[in-house]
């Protein structure tokens, strides 16, 4: 049986501010990986592999050494929520090589409000006037930040919106999957069948890395294997609608690393459409904190 681990408010939120930062890594390294930056681009089925194997390897190395113990797997939760997962962070992946990471980053935000939706016929929750309203909010973010005028409208935006409707119903599994398993349980489980869907899905595509490129994949894999270990472990320590705040400063990394690697400045409309998204998700995750009670 699994036992849940003690509550420690501080000690999640800055594993969540941990995460945030390795997850704005991941697609900084993704978009030199999809850009001519290291040499010529990957396609984003190759990325995601890299990302699923080396995130496997490390996984394995830090519970060959931690042995936790493994209890019941629910294989079938496993296996939808890598498969939305793997899918997810390719469209992700792929997006961040033609829009600013800035864009990106915040039309993720997205994906609480997807799983809110998918949640009323999946889980059969009830959404009222308030929550529907954060989602609308959101949502003319996303609009705002999809530029849809004949001039500025950036079809690889809409990559990135799929990939937040895809993440949405991923998280819908890892609510599903939320106090049967433990972290390190979920974390093996998850990344093992990731390394199966992605391999199977990189064999038509595969072309030989460079030297730098190598590097940039394992750093995508260390990047998200450290990510998931502080994201999941944040969230087995406090609420989650007290840690969710917190993961919004994955867009101020994405920001400052876009700056610093690629010299990109978000510009007005990005900035704009951001603070709208931020805005619906903060009053998501407040309703979120009112519906539920305070653990002790």
């Amino acid at each position: 049986m699994f036992k849940p681990s003690a509550q420690n408010p501080a000690l999640a939120a800055s594993l969540i501010l941990a995460a945030t930062a390795f997850i704005a890594a991941t697609t900084l390294l993704a978009k030199s990986l999809g850009t001519d930056t290291l040499g010529p681009p990957l396609h984003p089925f190759q990325i995601s592999f890299g990302r699923f194997l080396f995130a496997f390897l490390a996984i394995s190395a830090a519970i060959a050494v931690l042995r936790p113990r493994f209890t019941r797997i629910h294989l079938g939760l496993h296996i939808g929520r890598t498969t939305f997962g793997w899918l997810g962070v390719t469209l992700m992946f792929a997006s961040v090589a033609y829009i600013p990471l800035t864009d990106a980053t915040a039309i993720s935000f997205l994906n609480p409000v997807f799983a809110m939706v998918l949640a009323i016929p999946l889980l059969g929750e009830k959404v009222g006037r308030w929550r529907w309203s954060a989602a609308g909010i959101a949502l003319i973010g996303a609009m705002v930040l999809l530029r849809p005028t004949p001039e500025n409208f950036q079809p690889a935006a809409l990559l990135a919106l799929g990939a937040a409707m895809v993440m949405g119903m991923e998280l819908i599994f890892i609510k599903k999957l939320s106090g049967r398993e433990g972290p390190s349980q979920i974390l093996f489980v998850n990344n093992a069948i990731g390394v199966v869907i992605a391999g199977l899905a990189v064999l038509a595509f595969w072309q030989a890395p460079t030297p730098g490129q190598w590097l940039a994949l394992v750093g995508i894999g260390v990047a998200m294997a450290c990510a998931q270990a502080c994201f999941v472990n944040g969230m087995a320590r406090a609420d989650a609608s007290y840690v969710a705040p917190f993961s919004y400063a994955t867009l101020v990394f994405a920001t400052l690393y876009d700056f610093g690697w690629f010299g990109v400045r978000p510009d007005w409309v990005s900035l704009l459409g951001a603070l709208i998204i931020l805005t619906g998700a903060a009053i998501l995750a407040w309703r979120e904190a009112l519906q539920k009670p305070i653990r002790p």
